[in-house]
């Protein structure tokens, strides 16, 4: 009877394969991906043979992780775990792992990219020459960065190169809300309502949770500057979308960046007719390197897993 375990991928949507395959079979486990579409009744069956699950996007709820009869470590691929119930893993003794430590360069630069979008109204100006309308003139205002303030909201790996790419802008004053955090000089601390209403460009690099969720409502919205420009490459669920679109539509805020949406696919929301927001599809952590290191990264933690080794980025302790 064979002894080889079994390493399940619940979603698809990567090139290829080849680093989990050759590093889980050195390791005498095979892999097998199984897409489940985020559905949660297919990750339910998929997941009961499983010594190891590798998980994107697909719901990891109590009651999936209650079907794991073999199941040792869930681990996901990325940083965000609120598909993951870690107090159901928890109490099942099932570690939840995540892969921290890779695109931040992607992110950050994304995150810099999406607030230029907006300040220099990128999105308007390209429609405009591809219409066929040529102007010269203010079609809505523009606002200079140097002299103003950054808000940074968290402060972990990608915000500090986040931090690092925008210090070439000049503005004059750097604000963090991270309690946590220790902050390089310069850079003072704030309190979330001080830097909705005093920073200029608001970058959000904070996790999901309870606490967090609508963390930016329609309440701490109303504090913005009408220069803001608020970015979001984290989490969708940190910004209530509808006060958002409110916001946008009354032109309260001069825009806003979002990589994440509360509900992604987003479906057809009325945000997407604005013109002062500037979208993507949650594309900010990919480059092809980044997307091999973090399957390579998801793997190698599989393996110390499966040789009985404690993982460098378990969630769940106990």
């Amino acid at each position: 009877m064979s002894n080889e375990r079994l390493v399940v991928a619940l979603d698809d949507g990567y090139a290829a394969y080849d680093q989990e395959e050759a590093l889980l079979a050195a390791a005498g486990a095979r892999f097998s991906l199984r897409p489940c579409r985020r559905n949660e009744d297919a990750a339910l069956d998929a997941v009961r043979d499983a010594d190891v699950v590798l998980v994107r996007e697909s719901p990891v709820t109590r009651r999936v992780i209650e079907a794991m009869t073999n199941c040792q470590a869930i681990i996901r691929y990325g940083i965000g775990v609120d598909n993951i119930d870690q107090v159901a893993a928890r109490e099942q003794r099932i570690r939840v792992v995540n892969v921290p430590d890779y695109g931040t360069d992607e992110v950050s630069s994304h995150a810099v990219a999406l607030a230029l979008s907006v300040g220099r109204r990128i999105g308007l100006h390209d429609a405009e020459v591809r219409a066929g309308r040529w102007s010269t003139g203010v079609l809505q205002p523009m606002v200079r960065w140097r002299g103003r303030t950054l808000g940074l909201v968290g402060f972990g790996r990608i915000a500090r190169m986040t931090l690092d790419k925008l210090s070439g802008f000049g503005f004059g004053r750097v604000l963090v809300c991270d309690p946590g955090a220790d902050l390089p000089p310069g850079v003072e601390r704030a309190d979330i309502d001080t830097l909705c209403a005093e920073a200029d460009v608001i970058s959000l690099h904070a996790p999901l949770n309870d606490h967090t969720r609508h963390l930016i409502n329609a309440r701490r919205l109303a504090l913005m500057r009408p220069t803001a420009i608020l970015v979001n490459t984290a989490r969708g669920g940190l910004v209530d979308t509808d006060a958002l679109f409110e916001t946008l539509k009354a032109r309260r805020i001069l825009g806003a960046g979002l990589d994440v949406f509360e509900q992604e696919p987003p479906g057809a929301h009325p945000l997407f007719g604005l013109d002062n927001v500037t979208v993507t599809n949650h594309m900010g952590w990919y480059s092809e390197e980044s997307m091999r290191e973090l399957q390579r990264k998801t793997a190698e933690e599989a393996v110390r897993v499966l040789r009985g080794e404690t993982p460098l980025h378990w969630l769940n302790r106990w």
